[in-house]
């Protein structure tokens, strides 16, 4: 190979090389990656029912009144009492919807009564419809208090007749009942997250 074709294949192959790299420069672009972390921190949740959170509530309504008259803790005509259902979401990160239920309800004396915010029902199912709200995430405080009176009176009625309509009717459920039971359960739901 001659002197002359050996500098024409050297030049060919520096000039591919300073192609190649002056090409490569003007095709280049910059590229980085930077790898971050998806976190979502899980809302706490925390809701107690008289200091319980998986069991139902039983309330003895005789162990609720502080009658010397009463005898072994059983209720009678001119009993009364009151009982708290404290729900606590102490802790918890979300809104909480809260319903409180009265469920398994045996032998109510018919005359008994219960008293919330000065209203007066026949019945706990009309009672357990006015025991529901909400624990908003934000509110200072979690703790609802929630106080229930009940009584079952002397005389019943503003009549003669209507009292000895009345009188009749708790001696037949005196004799009738032995245990007035029910079962209390709350119900607490979180509140979907609205998107602003």
């Amino acid at each position: 190979m001659s002197k002359k074709k050996k500098t024409i294949i050297v030049v060919a192959i520096l000039l591919a090389i300073v192609m190649s790299f002056i090409g490569g420069q003007a095709y280049a672009k910059y590229v980085a990656q930077v790898r971050g972390e998806g976190v979502g921190e899980i809302a706490t949740w925390n809701f107690m029912v008289n200091g319980q959170s998986e069991q139902v509530q039983k309330i003895n309504l005789a162990s609720t009144c502080n009658d010397s008259t009463l005898i072994d803790n059983k209720i009678a005509p001119g009993a009364r009492g009151g009982f708290n259902i404290e729900i606590d979401a102490t802790g918890t990160d979300v809104g909480i919807d809260y319903q409180v239920q009265f469920i398994n309800e045996q032998n109510r004396p018919q005359n008994l009564k219960f008293i919330y915010e000065g209203n007066y029902v026949g019945s706990i199912t009309e009672l357990q419809d006015m025991l529901q709200g909400t624990i908003y995430a934000d509110a200072q405080n979690k703790v609802i208090t929630i106080p229930i009176e009940w009584q079952w009176d002397y005389e019943t009625g503003s009549t003669v007749e209507e009292i000895a309509n009345n009188d009749i009717i708790d001696t037949q459920d005196a004799k009738a009942i032995s245990n007035y039971t029910f079962e209390v359960v709350v119900s607490g739901t979180q509140i979907v997250p609205t998107q602003s």
